[in-house]
């Protein structure tokens, strides 16, 4: 007999945690930039129509999957049909491998939460990031920086100590502190940031409608783009979270509540953002545009240059501003590690402590070797480029086609089940969304993130690193999906026959 399989104590339960992985990082430095650079106000349209197109079609699909086959994405998937197992495993080593460089930017997080008293940075923020904290060298260079190596080894003691609690104990008690927790510093830190002189500037470069922009097709692929990695969809989280819900949990309900509950933490976060670079401007007599940035820049180096001129009510909003960071991060990690964790032991019979300790363990080395070096930063932004725009993205069209495309009559099992279980019904407009418009823009969004790197490479980074970093990644993904695939399971994995004969 196979050993029951957790479950969380309540629905509420699952909420948390579904809202605790799609608030992360990115929510926070990364959609307050993309809303910005396509249109400000007028992204909201493109942003809110890929909500509702391909956010919600597939976060449906995501929730049907893991609740109905009872499985993290691989045993999910070979119970609904047998060959899209491989698709299953390539989305769990995409998680593994985003879990490995994410433990380092939280890390980052985590210190600079601890600089920011103080505001130990100086007057310098980008020296002090790349040469004085990061210690980054030129080319390849594996030297160990000791802050960095304590740092990750930190996050990583912090969320294996998580995951070792399992399901009730780990991920659902993390979320119901952190959740709660992440909510309170980031109200406080927005009601700060919109009372500081030149709130409103920022806020007309973040609100102003620019219509013009709408007419290009790069805005909505952004939209897709950002919808897609916000909600924590398509690469195997929100499957593994829902294999644990019990057998009659409203899915719709849920997955409503989870997507309006992320994209007003988003709007939130523009809010806040756009105030202190609205300050920033107004401080530095130039217009929003010339301070704004995305990614790693604004969070390590925008960011602590306008605390520094803020003054003491600096020192508040910098701790408010990376704790959030932190807290945010640290519930996506969670999530991110529980599919590898919960495949492998569907897959090998593996107890919990051991499949986090096997799975833990080999990431976290891998994880202090590459990014506590003086080449962090490289590893973080190749890794993180093509892990998401080719491997995050290949996964997800390869779950949705197997079943729309070349699987047709599970596409009706599935949406009867949704219907009978949840209090908004899906019906064929769902089955067109999942058919036509989510694969189509995602492939779109596929074939010229290729294109590009084919064509011009990934920014200016020389050849070899492109190679064993970026494209060596996505041969891993394909690679070991085949291997893991082919790999002899557990005698309880090939149980459960009555699941896979409806599908006969």
């Amino acid at each position: 007999m196979s050993t029951q399989r957790e479950s969380w104590s309540a629905r509420s339960g699952f909420i948390l945690a579904a809202i605790g992985s799609a608030v992360g990082l990115g929510n926070i430095w990364r959609f307050p930039y993309v809303s910005y650079e396509n249109g400000g106000g007028a992204f909201f349209i493109p942003y809110l129509i890929a909500l509702a197109t391909a956010g919600f079609p597939l976060l449906f699909l995501d929730y049907v999957a893991g609740q109905k086959y009872h499985g993290a994405p691989p045993t999910a998937y070979r119970r609904m049909i047998k060959s899209k197992e491989i698709v299953g495993w390539w989305q769990v080593l995409v998680c593994t491998v985003i879990g490995i460089y994410y433990a380092s930017v939280l890390s980052w997080a985590g210190q600079y939460t601890l600089y920011a008293f103080g505001q130990q940075w100086g007057d310098d923020p980008q020296t002090f990031f790349f040469e004085h904290y990061l210690q980054n060298g030129s080319g390849l260079d594996f030297g160990i920086v000791p802050s960095l190596f304590i740092g990750v080894a930190i996050v990583w003691a912090l969320v294996l100590f998580i995951m070792y609690g399992g399901i009730r104990k780990g991920v659902e008690l993390a979320n119901k502190i952190c959740i709660p927790l992440l909510v309170i510093m980031f109200t406080i830190m927005v009601v700060q940031a919109v009372q500081l002189n030149g709130a409103s500037a920022g806020l007309n470069a973040f609100f102003t409608p620019n219509w013009e922009k709408m007419a290009n097709p790069k805005v909505w692929l952004a939209a897709y783009g950002h919808v897609f990695f916000s909600m924590s969809i398509g690469f195997g989280i929100m499957v593994t979270y829902s294999s644990y819900l019990k057998k009659n949990a409203n899915l719709t309900g849920s997955g409503l509540v989870v997507g309006f509950a992320n994209s007003s933490f988003e709007v939130m976060a523009g809010i806040g953002i756009f105030s202190v670079l609205g300050f920033m401007a107004t401080q530095s007599g130039v217009p929003v545009s010339e301070v704004v940035s995305g990614g790693i820049g604004l969070a390590f180096i925008a960011f602590p240059k306008i605390i520094s001129n803020m003054g003491d009510a600096g020192t508040l909003i910098g701790i408010l501003f990376f704790g959030s960071l932190f807290v945010a991060g640290v519930t996506s990690m969670a999530s991110i590690l529980q599919v590898p964790i919960s495949a492998v032991k569907d897959k090998f019979g593996w107890s919990h402590k051991k499949a986090v300790s096997v799975v833990g363990g080999v990431s976290a080395l891998i994880s202090l070797a590459l990014f506590s070096t003086k080449t962090a930063i490289t590893f973080v932004d190749v890794i993180d480029h093509f892990a998401n725009n080719i491997g995050v993205v290949t996964g997800a069209i390869l779950s949705i086609i197997w079943v729309t495309w070349f699987n047709r009559p599970v596409m009706d099992k599935l949406m009867n089940h949704i219907n009978a279980i949840s209090s908004v019904k899906v019906g064929k407009g769902w089955a067109f969304m999942l058919t036509i418009v989510t694969p189509i823009s995602l492939i779109v969004a596929l074939v010229l993130s290729v294109f590009s790197l084919v064509t011009k490479g990934y920014d200016s980074y020389d050849l070899a690193t492109q190679l064993i970093f970026g494209w060596g990644v996505v041969a891993v993904f394909a690679l070991g999906s085949f291997l893991l695939t082919k790999a002899p399971a557990h005698a309880t994995h090939h149980q459960h026959k009555s699941i896979e004969g409806e599908n006969a």
